[in-house]
């Protein structure tokens, strides 16, 4: 009853239910909720302050920019999105507040499209290595399945391009990276596609911001190839999957393309199944898909990793 009476009091002035309104509609920095709301940044901080400490609004770091959205685990989120859903969609001021928001995403989406053409070409050519992307992109989801997911972890999320792809089977999706740039592309790409159920954050894959047994699907497209402890990644990665938690792993089977290590900043030249399912097993993960694509000159492999009941206790 409290905890309800909190939300309600902290939802019930004027600025703090836009700003409810707003962050339902992704996840926006302080500076973007004062220039929307036309406001200074000390009062804006003072409302999302209260929003948060009621449990409505998350807070999270991104380098020197503090992210704010709608509340998903607190148990005054289901009251949040309540709020915003009973809000009336002839509001005028609301209304207002939407077109700015859209002229806050298109910025953020020149910003992502600005990145994405200086690096293109670098990204076309490592793709032009390997099998297309509609071929992986297919083998992946394959291997997923249709089932529905609770809790999705995309880590090193790159464009969120994963996130995009099983945003329609996932209640709640999160991916993370250590690139501010990357991140701008990936969170430029969601708003495009509307998709409010996943999210990106700014997070180091060897110590990740996300509770123990707290994650149905864990992915690393990809990325495995960057890290200088490949072991200790599937290690932290195996830390949050709950009981019966997969961990899916896309990268290179062992090649020969030393550019990759010189000029694309590749730590690991591939990986054989042995060194992966050693890997898995030390994090109690059992070993159960294994799948080749074969490219020129790169070979693709998809790898499962499943957490066992057993191994929970």
């Amino acid at each position: 009853m409290e905890q309800l009476l909190s939300g309600l009091r902290a939802a019930g002035e004027p600025t703090r239910l836009r700003l409810l309104a707003l962050c339902a509609y992704g996840e926006l920095s302080v500076s973007e909720l004062t220039q929307i709301l036309g406001q200074s940044q000390p009062r804006v901080s003072r409302h999302l302050k209260l929003l948060v400490e009621a449990g409505l609004l998350d807070r999270f770091r991104e380098g020197a920019q503090v992210y704010y959205r709608i509340a998903e685990r607190t148990e005054a989120a289901q009251l949040a999105r309540t709020l915003v859903d009973l809000l009336p969609a002839e509001d005028t001021e609301l209304n207002r507040d939407l077109v700015r928001l859209d002229q806050v995403k298109q910025k953020r989406a020149d910003m992502a499209q600005s990145y994405f053409r200086e690096n293109a070409e670098h990204w076309n050519r490592i793709r032009a290595m390997h099998v297309p992307e509609a071929q992986l992109e297919k083998e992946f989801l394959d291997i997923v399945g249709e089932a529905p997911i609770s809790d999705y972890l995309d880590i090193g999320t790159g464009t969120g391009r994963l996130l995009e792809l099983l945003a329609r089977r996932t209640e709640r999706g999160m991916g993370i990276d250590l690139s501010q740039e990357m991140l701008t592309v990936a969170r430029a790409n969601l708003e495009r596609a509307a998709l409010r159920n996943v999210h990106v954050r700014q997070a180091d894959m060897y110590n990740m911001p996300v509770p123990d047994k707290s994650v149905d699907l864990a992915t690393l497209h990809l990325v495995l190839h960057y890290s200088d402890d490949p072991g200790a990644v599937i290690e932290e990665a195996a830390r949050v999957l709950k009981p019966g938690g997969r961990l899916v792993i896309v990268d290179f089977a062992p090649h020969s393309v030393e550019q990759l290590r010189t000029e694309h900043q590749h730590h690991r030249m591939g990986f054989d199944d042995e060194e992966i399912e050693t890997w898995l097993a030390q994090s109690r993960l059992t070993s159960d898909i294994t799948r080749d694509l074969q490219g020129d000159p790169l070979t693709v492999k998809i790898w499962q990793g499943t957490l066992t009941q057993a191994a929970t206790h």
